[in-house]
């Protein structure tokens, strides 16, 4: 793959949260290789659709998932364990450039498929104990832009959002997950298709 389609014109920004180390990437892959990736991506990963059981009822859960890895390493979540699927030349690619901008080795790639505004993910952390303490979560974005709200654990008053752009990166380390949570909320005004790609440590 042609190194030249990473270029892009890049300045992070640091969001002012306390209690994390969140770090926003507007453009980290050019529209035009971000729009290429999706649709790749919509195509070759083998989505699946899992139920989920929240409060004692169970139901599908509300977007396609898919998890990839360097290793066998399962990662369980709300109850549900996934096991892993060797990565594809595609999120290779793609989890090359993230590693050197992250200075990290990520070994897993948990993926979400959000089919429009009715697929969301709630309210939680990433601190599962296969991520161990204060894991970096990097979050790439491709397809339609979505909102993703943050807020504090116990100040309620502390309340971030911001709009995932098509093609961009927010990484989310130090003790983010130990004080925040985030979501990804419903929206009826979103029609088309995004698909995350959330890069993560599972030894």
């Amino acid at each position: 793959m042609n190194p030249d389609l990473f270029a892009s014109e890049n300045e992070p920004i640091s969001l002012k949260m306390p209690d994390a180390e969140v770090i926003y990437f507007p453009s980290f892959f050019n529209k035009v290789l971000a729009t290429d990736f999706f649709e790749r991506l919509s195509k070759t990963i083998k989505w699946q659709q899992d139920n989920i059981t929240v409060y004692g009822k169970t139901y599908p859960q509300p977007r396609l998932t898919a998890l990839y890895a360097i290793n066998n390493n399962s990662y369980r979540y709300s109850g549900i364990t996934m096991n892993p699927k060797p990565f594809t030349e595609e999120l290779l690619a793609i989890k090359e450039k993230v590693d050197i901008a992250c200075n990290v080795s990520f070994t897993t790639c948990l993926l979400n498929q959000y089919r429009d505004g009715q697929d969301s993910n709630g309210w939680h952390s990433d601190n599962e104990k296969e991520l161990g303490t204060n894991p970096i979560i990097a979050s790439l974005s491709f397809g339609a832009e979505r909102w993703f709200h943050f807020k504090h654990k116990t100040d309620k008053q502390l309340k971030r959002k911001i709009l995932l752009e098509n093609g961009s990166l927010l990484l989310m380390k130090g003790t983010t997950q130990e004080f925040w949570l985030h979501q990804i909320p419903k929206s009826k005004k979103i029609l088309h298709p995004r698909i995350n790609l959330t890069f993560r440590i599972i030894q």
